[in-house]
């Protein structure tokens, strides 16, 4: 006969060395650092649980003698057991009541403790890093996996200490009044356990495996609603409603098959539970037709012996909760375990402007080299543009202007007026203000656009970004002026006014450079050309990256940006592009 503490010491070192075991405990460990933040709350909210199952358990012996107190007429014992049943009743409800309540509570609270973490991690991780995550999975990580997180938070090591104590207590209640019903009730465990100890591996590997078809149903629902004039432009709508199907079909594949495993592992607790039911019967009935117990003692056993397989039953039961706790807190630590920009303090800069010079710089992506040797020095107050083809590299300069990606080598600083270089980093990006492609417009009033960039911005400060950015002509003709609200991507403006308010958001930052990515391409010659003198009577540097001619008449300097170098123009050629 084999030993069993041998074999349950051999499986725990085969878990161990696949590393399912220590990825398990390195997740809750992860899972725990929140639920010893609120630690006090936690602790109350496992003593109300233990209360009421307390509470319901006497209950129980309660009626094992109403029951009795019934059938042999005893009036007197009868009042004194219903008093107390009523009694036990109205403080079962009230704990209960109590536990809910704290239990929601504190749910939300843990919640907030893990977006808060999840989001401040992921907005101070370096942006190379989470670029490589579509938007999508973050954002289902963010809402699906934190849920999860949150309620293990809360409630997986209560629920443990709980039902733990009310398995022990009903053992113990059983015990006292027949050890032989809690050797019948207690049959079933080591089938419930010996199983158990199968589910770590698939449980996990299903998990991982529905968060994943998950994922990349939500990128593409994602996708597709971000991009729906493009889909429509292209008359696509069948094909793209066809992708999802197609995604939807591996998600109703993958999690058929968890079903599948789940429901065969029911059925053998099934089977086994009412084997043990049926024989907790029969015995019960065979010592009340010999006259050893009384109806309500038959009642008692009958009703606890249930009650403790449904306790084992819990036990079991956390195991998939507390894998797919795991699954989700090993997505969300990928996350918050991203490197983080390097920051370092920033000494405060004189009056008077800023200029850039980069010398000898390569940059890229990874070991993908997009500019190389790349030269460009811009003085205070300068507006320099960036002109090439599309793909080139002219966005990839402004990520490296602001500290979203490091050169490969060389020398890329910002130069305050005294001359002092200081490296382009995360902690230069406060001197900078961006207006990327596109629009950037957010849900919300005009005001609260703007103050995006500058939350303390008063309002004579947005109104004066408005009428530099040319947009105040059309803002103050709003039913609210500035507290008029806009929809999301600016919807219910045009695209050169989106525009025009993204460059007002930029001069909000009262930044001293200014980096334009394609930002006039919208706006008529009359009023780029009056928003760009009103950069110049600001004294902001400014860096624009642009296709239009007209653009480079009021710039110091041009620069081509192509074949991954970076060519400063003569006036001849600047003519050239002019004509």
């Amino acid at each position: 006969m084999p030993d069993c503490g041998s074999e349950f010491v051999r499986r725990i070192k085969e878990k161990a060395k696949d590393g399912t075991l220590k990825g398990v405990w390195q997740d809750w460990k992860w899972i725990w650092s929140f639920s010893r933040r609120r630690w006090f709350a936690v602790t109350l909210y496992t003593l109300c649980g233990i209360l009421s199952s307390g509470l319901a358990l006497v209950a129980g012996v309660l009626g094992k003698y109403l029951i009795d107190a019934i059938i042999a007429m005893n009036l007197s014992r009868l009042s004194f057991y219903c008093l107390l049943t009523v009694v036990s009743a109205v403080l079962g409800v009230a704990f209960q009541s109590v536990t809910t309540r704290f239990s929601a509570k504190l749910g939300i609270d843990m919640l907030t403790d893990v977006q808060q973490k999840v989001f401040s991690d992921l907005m101070g991780s370096d942006w190379s890093a989470i670029s490589r995550y579509p938007t999508g999975e973050l954002l289902n990580r963010f809402s699906s996996d934190v849920n999860t997180v949150a309620n293990c938070a809360v409630s997986w090591l209560p629920g443990m200490i709980i039902q733990l104590f009310t398995v022990l207590a009903t053992l113990g209640v059983i015990l006292y009044y027949d050890p032989v019903m809690a050797l019948i009730g207690c049959a079933s465990t080591p089938v419930l356990f010996l199983m158990s100890r199968g589910l770590l591996r698939k449980q996990r590997s299903y998990n991982k495996q529905m968060r994943q078809v998950s994922d990349d149903m939500y990128a593409f629902q994602s996708e597709a609603f971000r991009n729906m004039d493009t889909l429509k432009s292209f008359g696509v709508e069948e094909q793209a409603a066809q992708t999802l199907r197609h995604r939807q079909k591996d998600y109703r594949d993958t999690v058929l098959r968890y079903n599948g495993f789940t429901i065969r592992t029911n059925v053998w607790l099934t089977a086994m539970g009412t084997v043990v039911e049926y024989a907790a019967m029969g015995y019960c009935l065979w010592r009340l037709w010999r006259g050893d117990i009384l109806f309500g003692t038959m009642t008692l056993f009958l009703q606890q012996r249930s009650n403790l397989s449904n306790g084992f039953s819990a036990l079991v039961s956390l195991i998939p909760t507390a894998l797919s706790g795991s699954v989700s807190a090993e997505r969300l630590r990928e996350l918050t375990e991203l490197p983080k920009e390097p920051h370092r303090e920033l000494p405060q800069l004189p009056e008077g402007g800023c200029g850039l010079r980069i010398s000898k710089l390569r940059v890229g992506y990874g070991e993908q080299a997009v500019l190389e040797d790349v030269n460009i020095s811009v003085k205070p107050g300068e507006i320099v543009a960036l002109v090439g083809p599309s793909g080139q590299g002219k966005t990839t300069l402004l990520r490296l202007l602001l500290g979203l990606i490091c050169p490969g080598e060389g020398e890329a600083v910002l130069v305050d007026s005294q001359g002092t270089a200081h490296t382009l980093g995360a902690d230069t990006r406060s001197c900078f203000t961006y207006v990327p492609q596109g629009n950037t417009m957010m849900a919300g009033t005009v005001a609260e656009n703007l103050r995006l960039a500058r939350p303390d911005a008063t309002e004579d400060e947005l109104i004066a970004a408005l009428q530099d950015a040319c947009a105040w002509e059309f803002v103050q003709e709003l039913p609210l002026g500035i507290h008029t609200p806009i929809g999301e991507k600016g919807k219910g403006l045009s695209e050169g006014q989106a525009q025009r308010l993204a460059i007002a958001r930029a001069l909000t930052r009262n930044a001293p450079v200014m980096l334009l990515d394609e930002v006039t391409s919208a706006l008529d010659l009359d009023t780029e050309r009056r928003v760009l003198e009103n950069l110049c009577h600001r004294g902001v540097t400014t860096v624009v990256t642009t296709h239009r001619p007209s653009v480079l008449e009021m710039c110091s300097q041009v620069y081509r940006v192509q074949d991954g170098r970076v060519q400063s123009l003569t006036m001849d050629e600047i003519n050239k592009i002019l004509a």
